[in-house]
């Protein structure tokens, strides 16, 4: 089966203060469709790097990247972004409604662009805050406005850049488990980058960690987990403990050592 969004001795070099410098060199990597796949990294690693190369963000040194098949130059149709920084993603001056309809406006009819954005404010809890402005917000509803305008668009594959980095842990576990069940809902792909290896444990299918530098992939990681996950039950698990610990080993820590950002 041809996956839905992959690379083949993936390359990036980019320019740097004292010359170029090579940040990937020889990724392979191959996602399934409706795959949870996690990318995880010391910082500096090339984790934010490998994900724009997959959104035709940016243009990759070497190898192939594809999206179904297809050669990816520039950002492929059905292949959306979500960022970290959700305050500046936002159009301050319009509703809720109208930032999720941002993507979908000018190509739809009326009727069609507020069904999307009903279906996907719906899917994200906040159909009731549809007319407020995201100045109004909290950080966590932000950052699910900015999901929403992904989702109204229908994307095959969401590609995520730490979007939940900058918040709270009990914002990020309501995120984490919306997450899952908008995923169970729509089948997206999702590419998620994060540098906490919780989340990515429990959120994933599969993970896996860049190394190196320049970096490639040190670890693949499958994550049996039964679903749906729950943020007590499962971390409770034996299977769980033992996939964590695995990771962490990958990232270069030992048992007892505080992990490094």
């Amino acid at each position: 089966m041809t996956p839905t969004i992959s690379c083949t001795d993936l390359e990036v070099t980019l320019p740097g203060a004292s010359g170029a410098v090579n940040i990937l060199a020889g990724v392979n990597l191959s996602v399934a469709k409706a795959e949870f796949v996690s990318i995880l990294g010391t910082s500096g690693s090339g984790k934010t790097t490998l994900l724009r190369v997959l959104g035709g963000l940016l243009p990759a040194t070497g190898g192939e990247v594809r999206c179904d098949g297809t050669p990816i130059q520039g950002p492929p149709d059905g292949v959306v972004t979500v960022f970290q920084d959700y305050a500046h993603s936002l159009l301050p001056w319009r509703t809720v409604r109208r930032n999720v309809a941002l993507g979908i406006e000018a190509r739809l009819g009326r009727a069609e662009r507020d069904e999307r954005v009903d279906e996907a404010l719906t899917m994200v809890g906040l159909l009731e805050r549809a007319d407020e402005y995201p100045w109004r917000l909290s950080g966590g509803m932000q950052q699910r406005v900015q999901i929403a305008r992904a989702l109204a668009t229908r994307p095959r594959v969401l590609l995520m850049d730490e979007p939940f980095g900058a918040l709270d842990a009990m914002t990020k576990a309501s995120l984490q488990d919306q997450l899952q069940q908008v995923q169970s809902l729509t089948e997206t792909t999702i590419v998620f980058v994060t540098h906490d290896v919780e989340e990515a444990v429990y959120l994933s299918d599969r993970l896996v960690v860049l190394n190196g530098s320049p970096a490639d992939i040190g670890l693949t990681l499958d994550i049996p987990l039964p679903r749906p996950r729950h943020q007590i039950s499962t971390k409770e698990r034996a299977d769980y403990l033992e996939l964590r610990h695995r990771v962490y080993e990958a990232l270069g820590h030992t048992v007892g050592e505080p992990a490094r950002g």
